[in-house]
């Protein structure tokens, strides 16, 4: 009997594979059909890329639809490559999935250029193409290669950092994760430090890394941080401030540590009526001072909006004479010593803070 079920099992397996077999055979063979090829920009095209335009469609792109042998999902990916490149060290413009066609900002047009080796200014001849597949696969690259000159804007520099803004009711934005919260100050020489030191309310606080999102997010208690990666993770406690008056707030993100003590000097240090930028980088050279915004919150601390720097040095000065000035020897941020900033060509938002001289300059393109 033994031997009757396992000749019926070995039966059974043999068909099941069998059936598995002319199952495979039978299932759709999907072939490459059609290969797609740009239609749209004519090539010999030329753009001159305006810095003041970045946010702007500079060129669209369209091309052919790519045919399989069966109905499926096309993903498209838009190649650039310096002319007569081959490709293998192109950038990508765009990826769309079942689109023929692609609008290309100018910020986005004029750092690819810059990516791949084109100097601000200069015009350059690059190469494009367009490749489809299917989930990874069953790659079609376009033979037809269009051809265009792209002369760039100085690009946003490197900014290899991460910022942190205070959010909570001892702050000025109170809870809004997004209404002009104070950013902390970064380290010159840390980049694993911040420090804010200035005027709180009495109440909570946390720091927030994305203005409008509540995590990634740093809370704790008894000098302690604690990370909120997702908002899927645990809230964090929130920073208690005793009473209104000035502190001075400081945190390690690697060390995982804060300190958060009283400052004393900051209910005495002077108030001055403006504080600007002066230098070779801002646009007055060392003839004038660019006016900075004072808080209304905290009579200390300034900001400038947007603002366009050529490569250079700059440094912070107070009621547009050299009485009292600020200045830092670490590009980005820093502070404390009376060196020239340096300043490397770009725009900027800017914020200074005349209690202790800490400065961030954040690249903003």
């Amino acid at each position: 009997m033994k031997n009757i079920y396992k000749i019926l099992i070995a039966f059974i397996g043999v068909l099941a594979v069998s059936c598995n077999a002319d199952a495979v055979d039978e299932r759709p063979v999907l072939d490459s059909v059609k290969v797609p090829e740009i239609t749209a920009p004519a090539t010999g095209q030329a753009y001159v890329l305006d810095v003041e335009k970045a946010q702007q469609e500079v060129v669209k792109f369209a091309w052919s639809a790519a045919e399989y042998s069966t109905n499926v999902v096309i993903k498209y990916t838009l190649l650039i490559d310096k002319k007569g490149g081959d490709f293998t060290a192109a950038k990508t413009l765009a990826v769309t999935t079942n689109v023929t066609e692609a609008s290309i900002l100018a910020k986005d047009l004029n750092q690819t250029a810059i990516d791949l080796g084109g100097k601000p200014e200069v015009a350059a001849m690059y190469d494009v193409k367009i490749a489809s597949n299917v989930s990874g696969g069953f790659v079609q690259t376009g033979k037809g290669v269009i051809t265009i000159s792209v002369t760039p804007y100085v690009g946003k520099v490197d900014y290899n950092f991460s910022d942190w803004y205070l959010v909570g009711d001892a702050t000025v934005s109170g809870w809004d994760n997004n209404k002009g919260n104070q950013i902390l100050f970064r380290s010159g020489t840390n980049a694993n430090e911040y420090v804010f030191t200035g005027f709180f309310k009495k109440g909570y606080f946390k720091t927030i890394k994305n203005l409008g999102s509540w995590a990634p997010m740093y809370g704790g208690a008894n000098g302690a941080l604690v990370y909120r990666a997702t908002d899927g993770d645990a809230d964090p406690a929130s920073i208690e401030v005793p009473a209104d008056g000035y502190y001075k707030f400081k945190m390690d993100v690697q060390k995982l540590t804060y300190t958060f003590e009283p400052y004393a000097a900051g209910a005495t240090a002077p108030i001055y009526s403006t504080v600007g930028i002066i230098g070779s980088a801002t646009s007055k050279g060392w003839d004038a001072s660019t006016a900075m915004v004072k808080s209304s919150f905290n009579a200390h601390i300034w900001t400038l909006g947007v603002t366009s720097l050529n490569d250079g040095e700059m440094k912070f000065r107070a009621n547009d004479a050299w009485d009292v000035s600020w200045g830092g020897k670490t590009a980005f941020s820093g502070g404390g010593t009376g060196d020239n900033i340096p300043v490397s060509k770009s725009k900027y938002l800017i914020y200074f803070n005349d209690l202790d001289g800490s400065y961030v300059m954040i690249p903003n393109q």
